[in-house]
């Protein structure tokens, strides 16, 4: 029999709020009843549908990379038709995948992942294994359509997929590791990512832009 609707939004609901609540007070102050407040649920729910703080943690941790990468999936559709100019698309692809990459909700994963690394020595498994390559392999598959269409150089598509999302995510951690960074900052990354990358695997039409001239 199929699980009721209304159990799904509830379930996600308590996962959302549990992320909220353990990024804002980190797993050992968090408590289940703030999380059934912040789920505007009651507290014997969350003990229903995740059995214990540790569960709901797991789950809740899962559940935040599973969107996140569905995010950047959706985000990487963009190039499998970039059109005639494909340096300005692959930009605004390169901009989006670091603002998801930024953002509150992966920034806590984030940190999270890190702070607790030791308690739940499973946790890197759960949210950076086989469906955390996805994005990776995803973006590849894209750079491999493109190369074979002539519109990139052809190359191991696996490593300029790995250097491409490098450039992006490299510098915006080291500037601003605990904090959201400027949206122009973000665009600035972007673009001498995508000059760099087009510098080192564009042809014929396929340039940089002028962010990169000089």
């Amino acid at each position: 029999m199929p699980t009721p609707r209304g159990r799904i939004d509830k379930r996600q609901a308590i996962l959302d709020a549990a992320i909220t609540v353990f990024a804002r007070r980190g797993y050992d102050q968090a408590c289940v009843q703030e999380i059934a407040d912040e789920a505007r649920v009651a507290k014997p729910t969350v003990y229903n549908h995740l059995t214990d703080k540790a569960t709901l943690f797991r789950e809740a941790m899962t559940a935040a990379a599973r969107t996140a990468i569905g995010r950047h999936l959706a985000t990487l559709d963009r190039l499998t038709d970039p059109g005639d100019d494909l340096q300005p698309v692959l930009r605004e692809v390169a901009l989006d995948l670091l603002r998801c990459h930024c953002d509150e909700r992966a920034r806590a994963v984030r940190r999270l992942l890190s702070a607790e690394a030791a308690r739940f020595p499973d946790l890197l498994s759960l949210v950076h294994g086989p469906s955390g390559h996805r994005v990776t392999e995803a973006l590849a598959d894209r750079l491999a359509r493109l190369a074979l269409a002539g519109r990139l150089r052809p190359a191991d598509p696996s490593v300029a997929a790995e250097q491409l999302l490098a450039l992006l995510t490299g510098p915006a951690d080291l500037r601003w590791p605990l904090v959201a960074p400027p949206d122009d900052d973000l665009a600035g990354i972007a673009d001498a990512a995508v000059d760099t990358f087009l510098r080192a695997y564009g042809v014929g039409t396929e340039k940089p832009g002028p962010h990169g001239a000089g």
